[in-house]
């Protein structure tokens, strides 16, 4: 990403925006994390065979692609902030 690409006050909203939505998301996990350990074994093995869950499973997976174009996104924010 070009430095020219982005003003900082716009590269701040972004970044604010990101890390609200990923904080939300972490939310989720956790809650369901809990949830599982209040199901029967039963119920939470049904759970997991469904559409739903492989939806939940792959967005995680994409996630720790976007950690890594957040960090690039960083540092731009960071240049951007020194310059």
């Amino acid at each position: 990403m070009d430095n020219n690409d982005i003003d900082l006050q716009n590269a701040k909203l972004a970044y604010t925006i990101i890390q609200s939505l990923l904080q939300a998301n972490e939310s989720l996990s956790d809650l369901l994390v809990v949830m599982a350990h209040a199901l029967d074994e039963d119920v939470t093995k049904a759970l997991t065979l469904t559409g739903e869950w492989q939806k939940y499973l792959e967005s995680k997976r994409e996630l720790e692609v976007t950690k890594e174009q957040i960090e690039k996104f960083t540092a731009v924010l960071k240049g951007l902030e020194n310059a």
